[in-house]
């Protein structure tokens, strides 16, 4: 079940508690401890290729497009 199929199904349930706490409880999304779906892009969410080295918190692509004004330096 995607995110957004999750979310429409909520909603349709939401007025009745008893059905809506019982698809909460066996449909709910898992948080995520360790792995690729554990942290996610400050700047776009993406999940794979995530950069937390010195606490920055971005995926790859979105560090190189501002690493210059971020205060990196191309060596190559």
């Amino acid at each position: 079940m995607t995110a957004s199929d999750w979310n429409k199904v909520l909603k349709q349930i939401k007025k009745k508690s008893s059905k809506s706490r019982r698809f909460l409880k066996h449909n709910r999304p898992k948080e995520r401890k360790a792995g690729i779906a554990a942290q996610k892009c400050k700047r776009c969410g993406r999940f794979g290729a995530h950069l937390n080295q010195y606490n920055i918190h971005l995926c790859r692509h979105c560090f190189r497009e501002i690493a210059e004004e971020i205060g990196f330096k191309k060596y190559s």
